[in-house]
């Protein structure tokens, strides 16, 4: 009972012993003053995924994009794997559908040629995402899953981002009319964001560069021109000959503060 409850019910009994807001007090003392029938708030550990190199590690999210009427949308499904930012599998459709999630990503995997036990799958905590057809799925594939804390966007960082420079497009329209014209625009985007987008988090390469391994005579070609520069017109640089920035070897969703002596090592 609250209370206001046990207050009027010694009352009607005939027991006065203290006012109702000294017995919210002693509640408060005593550490008590809560909700008694929920739970105590479950407690989530970050996840904590690293990707060193391509099909290591994917993330996927869904997104609505506008419709030509008010609360239409339609719905963006996108797989990205982690270490390259290279936009794997992507469709849009009408609706969230576990059912549709499954095919997507059983596709996605037969395109890359994922083989069992090489790949972790990282998610929120939507429906399709937690659903038991795409649970099912990875099990059967052998690839690891994992999600993002619940109210947490930031455990699913590179979904969130890839699909804020889709949104923040000059280009982007106010609204879709039909659904294929979100896939079109969809389809020019990817192409541009995997082929000509040289992102900031891999070098300043193209996604595809990176994850079908061009990267390599792009960067060497890089310290060749800057080389010449330098060599040219030492004067210009003040802080000595520029190095071209290598690739990461790490890729972290959740860096822990402390790694492993072996992750050290080859970081």
């Amino acid at each position: 009972m609250a209370p206001g409850e046990v207050y009027a019910t010694m009352l009607d009994e005939g027991l006065y012993l203290c006012s109702e807001r000294t017995m919210y007090r002693i509640l408060s003392r005593n550490k008590q003053n809560i909700i008694r029938w929920q739970s105590p708030p479950r407690l989530y550990a970050a996840p904590e995924l690293m990707a060193s190199r391509v099909n290591e590690l994917w993330s996927w999210d869904i997104t609505k994009l506008k419709g030509p009427s008010k609360w239409t949308y339609f719905y963006l499904y996108k797989i990205m794997d982690i270490f390259s930012r290279y936009v794997v599998g992507w469709m849009i459709t009408y609706k969230e559908s576990a059912m549709l999630a499954e095919a997507l990503i059983a596709e996605t995997c037969l395109k890359q040629d994922i083989k069992p036990g090489e790949l972790t799958v990282h998610a929120d905590n939507g429906s399709p995402m937690t659903s038991f057809l795409v649970a099912q799925l990875l099990a059967n594939l052998g690839i690891t899953k994992t999600h993002s804390r619940p109210h947490v966007s930031n455990d699913n960082p590179f979904s969130e981002s890839a699909f804020k420079t889709l949104k923040y497009r000059p280009d982007f329209p106010e609204y879709f009319e039909t659904i294929e014209h979100a896939r079109e625009f969809c389809r020019l985007f990817f192409e541009w964001y995997n082929h000509q987008h040289r992102h900031s988090g891999i070098s300043m390469l193209t996604p595809a560069s990176v994850h079908y391994h061009h990267y390599q005579p792009i960067l060497q070609s890089r310290s060749v021109l800057l080389a010449s520069a330098y060599s040219a017109h030492p004067e210009r640089f003040v802080k000595g000959m520029p190095i071209v920035k290598a690739l990461p070897t790490n890729v972290w969703i959740n860096k822990p503060k402390t790694l492993p002596q072996i992750l050290v090592a080859n970081s």
